[in-house]
């Protein structure tokens, strides 16, 4: 089986859990070809892979969203929206766009409409008129027409992306990933599954509402466009799959049928953790550590001023940040500063190393994310028969306590960004070595039980044969 995977601003160009998911998937069924279909952010990630393709990989089509903005500036054309296409353009803009037939046809790869000419038309320039006068009545036109431009520019132009051949498409987010992989189910017919692990539109509404270059008039029309985006995808699928059940549950509130929404939680080997050794008894520096990048999803600061507060209590205590610190550099140096200003002692980023090795240092493994899916960390750091202390975040507490199950709590699970019940959680986690190994080994048997790669492979093949059956037995029809 030919395999299209479609992957948004991570794999190949970005290491983390989504792309390690990714490479898991790919190595895990070597008896099936893969085309991999990335969407990055700049076309200088051209090439510079964090990850080495597995000899399963058949193919890779790149694609870059910045190449939209210095493409040529179109050309005037006498081709004229339909009424229909009209609609479907102020519905994609408004967050209502449910049927994108319109749009595919309009803007396909085999169609000379090119976005670009259709941005340098007399027919956006109406519709630009119209949402001045009906939603934007209080702002300068030049923001709205400059605003709505950089909206379409990309999902538009990604349209006109030929299709690879494949048996099927599975794309591993909604958003730009999801609409392509909606395009190429409309075009072919051939089976296509969406799987989330975070919610993208709950992710994009999160960074829009705290971003500055957003003007406040406009960040309910962002939105909105992302949630047009999302619904191309969860309308077209013909799964979609998440990594926990209270992800499936958002999916289904945002508009996903409830009949097409599965759970397949991660799995990883717990063969690679067999030899890390167990929590020493002995009096020994308390060493805390969280596998992260050091951007600011993953909330680094609020860490920061927590474990000031542990080393208030615990002067031994060490914090090792386990992981890249190169992708967001001003965000690295703010960190920096940080420590500084706390005159913090005992911090050390290691950069990337191998984190299987680290875990055997290691007395609990901290992660305070604003925003997750289903963080491999944590899964990993049970298997290695370490504590885990997480954010109220995606599945963290299912991960952590159950959902529920015959195991007892893992660690410990602690608000977004408060420092004061981190600390407080860290300490009682590490309140005796008693107590952090019964809570090791809780979590040691629920990855062993829920969490395997063999199960998570299996499933994954299983939904891929079915689909495949499906869509061939419909074509014999």
């Amino acid at each position: 089986m030919k395999i299209c995977l479609l992957a948004e601003g991570c794999y190949p160009y970005v290491a983390g859990g989504v792309s390690s998911w990714i490479q898991m998937l790919i190595q895990g069924m070597p008896r099936h070809e893969f085309v991999i279909f990335a969407i990055g952010a700049e076309k200088k990630q051209r090439g510079q892979y964090k990850y080495t393709l597995p000899q399963n990989v058949v193919e890779i089509h790149e694609y870059f969203l910045d190449e939209y903005l210095t493409e040529g500036r179109g050309q005037k054309s006498r081709q004229r929206l339909t009424p229909g296409q009209r609609q479907a353009v102020l519905e994609l803009l408004r967050g209502t766009l449910r049927d994108w037939s319109e749009l595919f046809e309009l803007f396909s790869h085999t169609s000379s409409y090119r976005a670009n000419d259709f941005l340098k038309s007399r027919d956006f320039l109406d519709l630009i008129v119209e949402m001045a006068e009906e939603e934007f009545q209080n702002t300068p036109f030049r923001d709205t027409f400059w605003t709505i431009r950089s909206m379409l520019i990309p999902a538009l132009n990604l349209l006109k992306c030929p299709i690879p051949e494949a048996d099927l498409y599975h794309a591993v987010s909604t958003g730009y990933a999801g609409l392509i992989g909606a395009k190429f189910k409309f075009f072919t017919g051939k089976p296509f599954l969406v799987t989330e692990h975070g919610i993208y539109t709950r992710e994009r509404e999160e960074e829009i509402l705290k971003a500055d270059w957003v003007s406040p008039y406009f960040k309910q029309s962002w939105i909105s466009f992302f949630t047009s985006l999302s619904q191309a995808a969860y309308q077209s699928a013909d799964r979609i799959l998440s990594l926990f059940y209270g992800a499936r549950r958002i999916q289904i509130s945002l508009g996903a049928p409830e009949e097409k929404c599965q759970v397949i939680p991660n799995g990883i080997s717990l063969e690679r953790f067999s030899q890390v050794p167990p929590l020493s008894p002995k009096p020994h520096p308390l060493a805390i550590g969280a596998v992260i990048r050091v951007v600011p999803i993953k909330d680094i600061k609020t860490m920061l001023y927590s474990f000031a507060l542990v080393k208030a209590k615990r002067p031994d205590a060490l914090l090792y940040l386990i992981g890249p610190y190169d992708e967001d550099p001003d965000y690295y140096k703010e960190c920096l500063d940080l420590i500084t200003a706390l005159s913090l002692k005992d911090v050390h980023f290691t950069g990337r190393v191998n984190v299987t090795e680290w875990f055997g240092r290691l007395d609990l493994v901290i992660l305070t994310s604003i925003s997750e899916g289903q963080p491999f960390v944590l899964l990993e750091a049970m298997a290695a028969r370490r504590p885990v202390l997480a954010t109220n975040v995606g599945s963290c507490r299912e991960i952590i306590e159950g959902f529920p199950d015959e195991f007892g709590p893992c660690g410990q699970v602690v608000p977004v960004m408060n420092p004061s019940r981190i600390a407080q959680g860290i300490l009682s986690v590490c309140s005796s070595y008693r107590h952090m190994r019964t809570l090791a080994e809780n979590g040691c048997r629920r990855v062993e039980k829920y969490y395997r790669d063999s199960g998570f492979l299996k499933k994954y093949e299983d939904i891929y044969e079915e689909v495949k059956q499906a869509w061939q037995a419909s074509a014999l029809n």
